[in-house]
């Protein structure tokens, strides 16, 4: 809304021949962007923020939880969001010197808020509120 950026579903992000995620979301400031989108549309270089909604699976909740945020560390990702649907709560990683530190875990009370973002706030409960309550299969 403020002009300021960008959000993309699921984007092909490119960091090099070994290296291609495709996020559930991101989002990506106006500056950024003139230096890592390329002419095939795919972004070759770090978003600002990454959003990964957790797949079913240990094998793709290890893969969100350890191998993306090493490689979103790495390649200067500024923040990271995983969005953990079976607790209702987003864990959000800041960028702190050269990697993705835990900032927090934002459970369905809290609100969600972005320096990255100026005015955005979002109440995490809103992102569950179509899913059954708990314990209500």
């Amino acid at each position: 809304q403020t002009g300021r950026g960008t959000t993309n579903l699921a984007p092909g992000v490119m960091f090099d021949d070994a290296d291609d995620v495709a996020p559930d979301v991101v989002w990506i400031s106006r500056e950024r962007i003139a230096t890592v989108l390329d002419k095939d549309g795919k972004l070759h270089g770090a978003p600002d923020l990454v959003v990964e909604v957790l797949s079913p699976g240990t094998t793709n909740e290890r893969r969100d939880r350890e191998a993306k945020l090493k490689l979103y560390a790495q390649r200067g990702v500024l923040e990271y969001w995983i969005v953990d649907w079976r607790q209702r709560q987003v864990e959000v990683f800041r960028r702190a010197e050269v990697t993705l530190r835990l900032e927090g875990t934002f459970r369905e009370e809290d609100t969600l808020t972005s320096p990255h973002l100026p005015g955005f706030s979002c109440p995490v409960g809103s992102l569950f509120a179509q899913l059954p309550a708990p314990g209500r299969g």
